[in-house]
């Protein structure tokens, strides 16, 4: 069975090789088992059920809950040649007909439906009468009621257990701790899943997190590095998305807004852009992005907290999709705990829950103030060990300079206490450095005794002291005294003088980097390459608009990258790079190859020199000899004496030069073996075979029968 799933791996999908757990998932899935599957996204999850799909009889379901995400995947299945249809609200009722006439007809291979659409009486009733190859259930982390994408109609897809037995049932998400994995195969009825969990290690990602000072100015900072890179930049609110968005443009930076508040069109035209156009930015809110297969969003950065560390991971998750170098980058402040505290304050839910959504937003902000290395943390909150720091991160990179605060925190502290536990910040910071302003004197604090005690620090200084102190849990907001600082339990030792305290220093106005990772994606394509970096974009954007798909959907970066690097002068060679199926090399070889070989310039592709060499490397890219012949311009007659003669040299095999019914190849094979002693000449049994298949393949055949007698 994984001899051909690697054959259609690289027929169908270009690739060479699976990675991690995919090639145990899908031999899992093919062989009838059931499976939870966590891999990070942009880890190869689609290959998980779509390979197995190709592989088993019958029809795959996939369970998704974005629109978005099923028209991108029926879009890049059908560029693959695999017939695919997503059945969702925005069809019109002959269109359903339609589709489902050619479901009866058993004529399409995978069925992407929303989980509100499957769990119909009438469709599940209807699944019930066709032969089914398997379920998918994508984002199954949104069946958890503790999760930030729940969502109720994944609670009825555990009925799927008993309406269909016997058919395997995948579950995919890439966000997902102990507790969520347990509700997920409670909830799904997986108990009998085979559980594959992958390392959520994302090493591609360069993670930076900075104190905000004049948070635009420093987006625009960071920006001015990837200008005509794509990607998300996140905040907290509706109005600031719309500011923000517009601000951008007109600093010249391209930018969308998406948030719940748009009509819905007017968000589905936002989005079809950010996918379909090179270098957009989508300025949004936490609504946008799940599902979104674009596999090069080179940043995704955050102007606000996220909630939760599993918010966090999965936002800047849809960066670098394809492998490729991208940036995480976020600014945040007390201003974004303060928020958070007062919405989980104003949330619906019992104690337990707002318990547990503290606990989160105390491991978020324990991330942002970490002073080791970020990818560690990270890692170790999702239960996995990373030995060794990561190298690529800001930490690593800039070292964090700590100092020893135990003395200025036990100052804040006892301001907060000896001013009655209701002040802000700015007024905290007014008393130890000794101003003299209105508030000071009508509240009469210029007599406190710490009043003028922490002259020898900045004003910077004392408000990344007190957001620290806050991130540590030592003092809390209180949200019925407007968002004035109290102390916690947790400040005693640290006031007795029992222990001692070390926090990062920010230096304030000279940070060593605003910017993202060491080397931004924009700067992946050397000086030199530049010219055929975008004339080979420049060909997949109108290949792009001519079939009425994303530019990734015709091929992702990293694979023009690898074209760009690898310099394929025949066919044969733009077959082995990553990504280039049978199907892909037919349709659009020829052109990438002009654009490679100086066609731009007016200069012909290298003529194909070693006719056996092509046809081996196209047959083994999984070319039909039909294709063959028409790609090397001469007769099948030809390709198929060609091949016969690889077949007899052992340079390739029958499975890899002919794709015909197992049925009918064992018939022939039998025709053959049918006498005593030597096969016969193709001309006595090629009468039986008339009109069924090619005289070709039956020279095959026997060239491959031939040498396994010499064997």
């Amino acid at each position: 069975m994984l001899d051909q799933a690697q054959r259609i791996l690289k027929d169908v999908f270009g690739y060479d090789a699976f990675r991690g757990n995919q090639a145990a998932i899908i031999e899992r899935v093919a062989g009838g088992g059931d499976a939870l599957v966590l891999m990070p996204t942009g880890g190869g999850k689609s290959l998980c059920y779509q390979v197995p799909a190709l592989l088993r009889d019958g029809l795959a379901v996939v369970v998704s809950p974005l629109i978005a995400l099923m028209d991108d995947q029926v879009a890049t299945l059908d560029e693959l040649g695999v017939s695919a249809v997503a059945l969702n609200s925005t069809l019109s009722a002959d269109e359903q007909r339609e589709i489902a006439e050619r479901l009866r007809r058993q004529e399409i291979k995978a069925l992407y439906l929303a989980p509100e659409r499957l769990v119909q009486p009438r469709m599940l009733a209807f699944l019930q009468r066709l032969p089914i190859a398997l379920f998918a259930i994508d984002e199954a982390h949104c069946v958890s009621q503790w999760g930030h994408d729940f969502r109720p109609e994944y609670l009825q897809l555990g009925q799927l257990a008993e309406l269909f037995p016997g058919v395997p049932r995948i579950a995919l998400t890439a966000t997902a701790d102990k507790r969520t994995r347990e509700e997920i195969v409670q909830r799904l009825k997986l108990e009998n899943a085979e559980r594959f969990l992958s390392s959520f290690d994302r090493p591609n990602i360069f993670y930076r997190i900075v104190p905000k000072d004049q948070p635009r100015k420093q987006l625009l900072a960071f920006l001015a590095e990837r200008k005509g890179d794509a990607g998300i930049v996140y905040c907290m609110s509706r109005k600031k998305v719309d500011e923000l968005a517009a601000f951008l443009t007109e600093q010249g930076f391209p930018a969308l807004p998406y948030h719940a508040g748009l009509p819905s069109d007017l968000r589905a035209y936002h989005q079809k852009r950010f996918l379909n156009e090179e270098g957009l930015i989508m300025v949004a809110t936490i609504a946008f992005g799940m599902g979104i297969d674009k596999p090069n969003v080179r940043f995704v950065a955050h102007l606000d907290l996220p909630k939760s560390l599993e918010a966090y991971y999965q936002e800047t998750g849809r960066a670098g999709r394809d492998g490729l170098p991208a940036d995480a980058w976020m600014a945040y402040g007390l201003q974004d705990v303060i928020f958070l505290k007062q919405m989980l304050s104003n949330s619906e839910g019992d104690e337990q829950h707002k318990r547990v959504e503290q606990h989160k937003l105390e491991a978020m902000l324990a991330l942002c103030e970490e002073t080791r290395c970020r990818r560690q943390a990270l890692l170790a909150y999702f239960d996995e060990d990373l030995p060794q720091p990561c190298g690529h991160c800001d930490n690593c990179v800039d070292g964090v300079q700590t100092w020893d605060v135990t003395e200025p925190a036990r100052q804040a502290l006892s301001t907060i206490y000896r001013s009655g536990q209701r002040y802000g910040v700015g007024h905290l910071v007014d008393i130890l450095l000794g101003r003299d302003n209105d508030k000071i004197r009508q509240f009469g604090h210029q007599h406190l005794s710490v009043y003028g005690v922490g002259k020898a620090l900045s004003e910077g200084d004392w408000r990344t002291l007190f957001r620290q102190l806050v991130a540590r849990g030592l003092a809390d907001v209180d949200l019925d005294a407007f968002g004035g600082l109290r102390l916690t339990d947790k400040c005693r030792p640290l006031l007795r003088g029992e222990v001692t305290l070390e926090l990062r220093r920010e230096l304030i106005g000279k940070q060593p980097k605003q910017t993202g990772g060491p080397s931004p994606a924009s700067q992946l394509v050397r000086a030199e390459e530049r010219d055929t970096w975008e004339a080979l974009r420049s060909l997949r954007r109108k290949l792009a608009e001519e079939h009425g798909v994303p530019p990734y959907v015709i091929f992702p970066d990293a694979t023009l990258l690898e074209m760009l690097r690898s310099q394929p002068r025949t066919l044969a060679e733009m077959g082995r790079v990553s990504g280039v199926g049978a199907r892909k090399l037919e349709r659009y070889g020829e052109a990438f190859l002009e654009v490679l070989g100086g066609g731009a310039q007016g200069e012909a592709p290298r003529v194909v020199t070693d006719l056996r060499h092509e046809l081996i490397s196209l047959a083994r890219a999984g070319m039909t000899p039909a294709q063959i012949a028409s790609q090397l311009n001469c007769t099948e007659k030809n390709v198929y004496s060609l091949l016969a003669e690889a077949i007899g040299n052992q340079q390739l095999s029958l499975d890899q030069a002919l794709d015909l019914p197992e049925e009918l190849m064992m018939e022939v094979q039998d025709a053959f073996l049918d006498g005593e002693g030597e096969l016969p000449p193709v001309a006595e049994i090629a009468e039986q075979f008339k009109g069924r298949v090619p005289v070709g393949v039956l020279h095959c055949v026997r060239a491959a029968l031939q040498s396994e007698f010499e064997l």
